[in-house]
């Protein structure tokens, strides 16, 4: 028999990193513990901003509590927590974090810097961490209230666990995931998720939204409609419940099980079998439910103290409490099965993508329905002799009819002369144009070449018909992604929109400063030294902005051309302050495909259709609003017409609710036959 080696103590660099493994999974479980201690202190926004699916970069910022200047040199060691002195306080934990493990764990799997500041702090203070310890003493620095957690380079030391993980994009859904559950429990606090580099957020739920409109925003409006209220409550068992719950009319091939107990968002394969078994006399066989429960617990009946991760939770009358749930279930379900509904509206996508198809140029396929006979309920009125929507409302003729050269007269700005188109190779730009064409969903496309515009249901909304189907479309969302291909299209060939009178950027970062929206605090800094900020920064990238961009700024720091889109479009200028702001703020200068990347994005949000005030009507004095553009002819006329031949849709319309389906001339029929 082999001799027994020597017993020695771990290097606690070791300990630590294993203990780390446990806890730190992947991007997504760092994320889960970070925003916990946003909840623990009382945070009511938080905003989620990743790169490289959270590998590269996993960043939550929040407006609690912060974290003491005194406390930062133990906030990343193991077990040091502000939530428990004791172990029998575990029988009474009302916070989500307790062992004081998360961000230690986080600190010897990553490289983190905390940027933290407390209601009665003068200033912020900002720390690196390596392995639990800090790298040097707090650093002052301008920043809000609250805790921004920057982490970097996940698994950088672990290359074994870095190597197994999911691709970006999978991880980034994982990510989506958390933060969707998260942001449904926690109905009054504003949560947005999006990726480092981009305008739009993937997810942005508002303060004041109720669960239920967080979950139309998350998971769509087909769910939404579908749920029934579900509260117990059971004094004997010390217990609970209430949640939102799919009726008989909604099925899907994989259940949606959101479960928090005492607002912990935990697993329970148990509890899921048990109430799907009740689902299955209302459901069609393999089919299953949405479920969102929240569980009260006595917390001297639940240990937390179950799974490094905390995602399981052990507790008392585990059976008692499923058979209550089972019953409540099974009679929430029986009220709402009495009849069924026949609804149409559906979410996109129409035609079937398969990878293959998003990597080449649409084709026009053969429509079989062409060689057979055609019924009356299959015909649609495509004649441009025939009235559209705007006929059936009281709407001034002048604005749905092209504006007169007259109207638009010359008193803003005048248009230069697109120079002979230039050939760009760049090898960033090539990429990112690259990236749209493999981005492009072959079924929209072919639905958005082939659109007939019916008119605008009102300020953000529109209305387009393709063969039988009628389509609600937000104008905002598809305009502002029109723009942006349109400045990589057209990047360095661009006409000019020159202004009457020269703009000073000083002035413009003055207002965007003055603006509450901005958040501008005294921490900040004087708003003379930003704006001035503002100026250097804009003057130094002068002859990049001209030669790419037509955007020219003259030596004394004045704006005096934008960039030239589309013909007959005007920009609403009064939106040109904050744009002056957020090319300074939000663009990457740094990286020269994020600089691009993200300065049209800036640019596309400032060209875009607003989703407020669209419509503009004359003054009393019958002089043009300088804003004159923004017509309902416009819409149709300029958006549309170039979002028919332009426009390349991402997959994301396809579920991000930009455009829905909302009729189909055959299914109608069938409904009007059942009645």
């Amino acid at each position: 028999m082999a001799s027994s080696g020597i017993i020695k103590r771990l290097d606690e660099t070791v300990v630590n990193r294993i203990a780390a493994g446990e806890v730190v999974q992947r991007p997504s479980s760092a994320l889960k513990e970070m925003i916990e201690n946003s909840l623990d202190a009382k945070s009511t926004s938080i905003v989620i901003t990743v790169k490289g699916g959270g590998i590269k970069m996993l960043q939550i910022h929040d407006n609690g509590s912060g974290i003491k200047k005194e406390d930062l040199d133990i906030v990343c060691e193991r077990f040091t927590t502000s939530k428990l002195e004791k172990y029998e306080d575990l029988s009474s934990i009302a916070t989500f974090g307790f062992r004081g493990e998360a961000l230690a764990s986080i600190s010897h799997v990553a490289h983190v810097t905390i940027t933290t500041k407390t209601e009665d702090s003068k200033c912020a203070y900002k720390v690196q961490y390596r392995d639990g310890k800090p790298l040097h003493a707090p650093k002052p620095c301008a920043g809000n209230k609250g805790t921004q957690i920057l982490v970097e380079d996940l698994f950088y030391n672990m290359s074994v666990r870095k190597n197994a993980l999911k691709n970006g994009s999978e991880e980034y859904a994982k990510i989506a995931e958390v933060v969707g559950r998260y942001a449904i429990h926690n109905s009054g606090i504003a949560f947005a998720l999006k990726k480092q580099g981009e305008g739009g957020s993937d997810i942005q739920t508002l303060k004041d939204a109720s669960a239920r409109d967080n979950i139309r925003t998350i998971f769509g409006a087909n769910v939404a409609r579908e749920l029934l209220d579900l509260e117990i409550e059971d004094s004997r068992l010390k217990f609970k419940a209430k949640g939102l719950i799919s009726n008989a009319n909604y099925s899907v091939k994989k259940c949606s099980f959101l479960l928090f107990i005492n607002h912990r968002l935990v697993d329970s394969s148990p509890m899921r079998k048990a109430i799907e078994s009740v689902y299955a006399a209302y459901l069609p066989k393999h089919m299953h439910p949405f479920l969102y429960l929240s569980l009260e617990i006595a917390p001297q009946n639940v240990d937390v103290n179950v799974h490094p991760t905390k995602h399981e939770v052990k507790f008392l009358n585990e059976s008692e409490i499923f058979e209550k749930l089972q019953q409540a279930v099974d009679s929430k379900l029986l009220g709402s099965n009495t009849s069924r509904a026949f609804l149409t509206q559906t979410l996109l996508p129409g035609a079937p993508v398969t990878v293959d198809d998003q990597s080449k140029e649409p084709t026009t396929c053969h429509d079989s329905s062409k060689d057979k006979k055609i019924y009356d309920h299959q015909l649609v009125r495509t004649d441009s002799k025939e009235r559209k929507l705007e006929a059936f409302f009281c709407t001034p003729p002048s604005e749905i009819t092209n504006p007169s050269n007259e109207e638009k007269g010359n008193d803003k700005k005048n248009c230069d002369e697109v120079p002979q188109r230039v050939e760009i190779q760049l090898t960033s730009v090539l990429e990112l144009r690259e990236e749209i064409e493999k981005n492009c969903h072959a079924g929209l496309h072919e639905i958005l070449q082939n659109l007939t515009f019916v008119g605008c249901v009102d300020q953000k909304y529109a209305l387009f018909q393709h063969n039988t189907k009628l389509y609600l479309a937000n104008t905002h969302e598809i305009s502002k992604e029109l723009f942006y291909q349109i400045m990589l299209k057209d990047f360095g060939n661009f006409g000019a929109l020159r202004l009457s009178n020269p703009a000073p950027i000083s002035e413009l970062a003055m207002l965007a400063l003055d603006n509450e929206e901005n958040g501008w605090t005294v921490a900040d800094g004087p708003k003379e030294d930003l704006a001035k900020y503002v100026v250097n920064l804009l003057k130094s990238k002068a002859p990049m902005l001209d030669e790419y961009f037509s955007i020219e700024i003259d030596e004394e720091g004045n704006l005096l051309t934008l960039p030239l889109l589309l013909d007959n479009y005007d920009p609403l200028m009064m939106n040109l302050p904050n744009l002056i702001l957020r090319l300074a703020s939000d663009v990457d200068w740094s990286s020269e495909k994020e600089c691009f990347n993200s300065f049209c994005r800036e640019m596309a949000s400032f060209f875009a259709v607003p989703n407020e005030r669209m419509f503009l009507e004359k003054s009393a004095n019958s002089e043009e609003s300088s804003d004159r553009s923004l017509t309902k002819w416009t819409v149709e006329h300029v958006i549309y017409a170039n979002v028919k031949s332009q426009l390349r849709p991402p997959n994301k319309f396809s579920t991000d609710t930009s455009i829905l389906q909302i009729a189909n001339l055959p299914d109608l029929y069938k409904v009007f036959e059942r009645c």
